[in-house]
C-alpha cells in the first residue's frame, strides 16, 4: 500500500507501544529450523519452533480428524505433543510419521467440547473462566476472588458433577476484568472522563484504508481515538466485537495517507518487526506488551477459553466472551488491547482481560489476531514496513537488547513509531521527534545465521506513548 504523502505527525503510534520497559528478558529467536526426519513409523520427533509446532498441529488436526484430541509445545524439547484418542494405532503411526510426540489419551475434543457446553449452562457466572487444557487432557475451570457463598457452591457441584476424569476447580487470584481504564496508546474522550488504551497491531483493512486492531471492549467503550489525551481524534472505529464471541476492534485511521508500520514498540528505541499473524500453541513462551507493565513473557496455557467478566454497565449481569487465549502471562489495568507476539515475530493476540498483576501473578486473556483478521476483513501489514528489518523478526533479522532495562531511552510524549524503514530505533533517542536514521544493527538468529544489518531510514517523527492516564 502506497501513500501520496506521510503526515509529520504520523498516527503510526508504535504498536504496542510504552513508555517504560518490563523487567522481562527479550529472548534470542531459536536457532533450531524443523528439521526432516528419515521416513518410516518409528521416525523421531522434529525439533520444532513455536510456529512450526502451531502449523503441524493444524495439519494434525485435519488428518487425524476424531481422534485428534488436542496438542501442546514441550519448549523444553521443542517438540509437539499431539493428543490421540486410544485405540487407533493407524492414526498414531501416522502422526509419528509427521514429526508429533503422540501420547494416547482418554477424552476425546468432542468430549471436552461438552464438557464446555454444560458449564456454560449451569455455571456461567461472573468471575468464571473455562478451556481445555491438552496438558491434562481435561477443562479446567478458574473460579476467581468475588466467586464465593451460593455461586462457588453452584460452580463447585457442576464441576464434580461433569467427572473428575473431565474437568478440574482452580481458584484464580484477583478478579477477571477488562483493563480498559488505562493504556498508553490510544485516548478517546467520553461523557464519564478519558478512556485509555493500548493499539495492538496496525493493518490494513479490506477497502485498503490503513487501521489497526485493538480490544473490542475498547472500541465499545468509545467511537473516536486519539494519540495524546487532549489531542483531536486521529481514528474512528469501524468494527467492535465485545461481548460475545471475541474481543476485537477495528479502528481506522482518518487520514487516508496514514503511514503505519508493523513492528512492536518494546521500549528502550527497540521494536520488534511483525511479519505474519499466528495461531497459538499450548506450551509456547509469548511476549506481552503494555503501558502499565511494560514488557512481561508466559506461557500459554489454554485455547478458545470462554471467560465470564462482571458487566461495566449491568451490576447484576455477566459479559461472556469466547475463543480467547489463556495465558499465565501477567497483565494490569492499562494493557489493554496491547500486542501478544511471538519472539519471531508473529503476531499472536491483543490484551482482553484477566486477574492478578505483575507484582504476584496471574493470568491473562488475549483475542487471537488470526480470528479479528479473518472476522473484519482486515490483512496484516502496511506500507513502509521493511521486510526482515526490525529487532527480533524472521530468521534473518536483528535482535532486540535483553538486557534493556526500564525507562532508557523511552521517555514519555512523542517517541517511538513513525515511517520506520529497516532496522530498529536507537535506543539514545528520547522522547520527541525523532527524525533521523535508525540504527538497526544486530545479529541475526535463525536459519540464516550471521549479522542482519537494518540499517534504513527511520524517520521516527510520530506519536507514540503520553504516559498520563485517567481511569474508565
Amino acid at each position: 500500500m502506497s501513500h501520496k504523502r506521510i503526515p509529520k505527525r504520523k498516527a503510526a503510534i508504535a504498536v504496542g507501544g510504552v513508555a517504560a520497559l518490563g523487567a522481562a528478558a527479550f529472548l534470542l529467536p531459536m536457532a533450531n529450523a524443523s528439521q526432516d526426519n528419515a521416513s518410516g513409523a518409528t521416525a523421531a520427533p522434529k525439533t520444532l519452533k513455536a510456529t512450526g509446532a502451531s502449523n503441524l498441529a493444524a495439519q494434525l488436526q485435519t488428518l487425524l480428524g476424531q481422534a485428534f484430541a488436542g496438542s501442546y509445545y514441550d519448549s523444553a524439547k521443542q517438540q509437539l505433543v499431539v493428543n490421540v484418542v486410544k485405540g487407533d494405532n493407524n492414526v498414531i503411526a501416522q502422526a509419528e510419521q509427521a514429526g508429533a510426540v503422540v501420547r494416547q489419551v482418554q477424552n476425546s475434543t468432542s468430549a471436552l467440547e461438552a464438557v464446555a457446553k454444560t458449564l456454560k449452562t449451569k455455571a456461567t457466572i461472573p468471575g468464571t473462566a473455562w478451556a481445555v487444557d491438552p496438558k491434562t487432557n481435561k477443562v479446567v475451570v478458574s473460579a476467581d476472588s468475588t466467586v464465593t457463598g451460593a455461586k462457588w457452591d453452584t460452580l463447585q457441584s457442576t464441576v464434580q458433577g461433569l467427572g473428575s476424569n473431565m474437568a478440574t476447580l482452580k481458584k484464580s487470584s484477583g478478579t477477571f476484568k477488562t483493563l480498559v481504564s488505562g493504556g498508553d496508546a490510544i485516548f478517546s474522550q467520553v461523557q464519564n472522563g478519558t478512556v485509555r488504551c493500548s493499539l495492538g497491531f496496525n493493518v490494513t483493512a479490506s477497502d485498503g484504508s490503513p487501521a489497526f486492531l485493538t480490544a473490542g471492549h475498547c472500541g465499545v467503550a468509545a467511537k473516536d481515538w486519539s494519540d495524546s489525551e487532549t489531542g483531536q481524534p486521529i481514528a474512528t472505529v469501524d468494527q467492535a466485537q465485545f461481548p460475545g464471541n471475541g474481543d476485537f476492534s477495528l479502528v481506522k485511521y482518518n487520514d487516508a495517507t496514514t503511514q503505519t508500520t508493523s513492528d512492536v514498540n518494546i521500549g528502550n528505541g527497540q521494536t520488534v518487526a511483525i511479519n505474519q499473524a499466528v495461531d497459538a500453541t499450548v506450551g509456547e513462551t509469548v511476549f506481552r506488551m503494555g503501558s502499565t507493565t511494560g514488557l512481561h513473557d508466559g506461557q500459554v496455557t489454554g485455547l478458545d477459553a470462554t471467560v465470564n467478566f462482571q458487566s461495566e454497565t449491568d451490576p447484576n449481569g455477566v459479559d461472556t466472551v469466547t475463543g480467547l487465549i489463556q495465558t499465565n502471562v501477567c497483565a494490569e489495568a492499562g494493557d489493554s488491547g496491547g500486542s501478544l507476539f511471538t519472539q519471531d515475530g508473529g503476531a499472536v493476540g491483543m490484551t482482553s482481560g484477566g486477574s492478578g498483576d505483575c507484582t504476584s501473578g496471574g493470568e491473562t486473556f488475549f483475542q487471537p489476531v488470526t480470528a479479528a483478521l479473518q472476522a473484519t476483513g482486515a490483512t496484516l501489514g502496511d506500507a513502509g514496513a521493511g521486510a526482515g528489518a526490525g529487532a527480533g523478526a524472521g530468521d534473518a533479522s536483528a535482535t532486540a537488547d535483553p538486557s534493556a532495562t526500564a525507562g532508557d531511552g523511552t521517555g514519555a510524549g512523542d517517541q517511538a513509531g513513525g515511517d520506520q524503514i529497516g532496522g530498529t530505533a536507537d535506543p539514545s533517542a528520547t522522547a520527541g521527534d525523532q527524525s533521523g536514521t535508525g540504527d538497526g544493527t544486530g545479529t541475526g538468529t535463525g536459519d540464516q545465521s550471521g549479522t542482519g544489518v537494518g540499517t534504513g531510514t527511520g524517520d521516527q517523527s510520530g506519536t507514540g506513548a503520553d504516559n498520563t492516564s485517567s481511569s474508565h
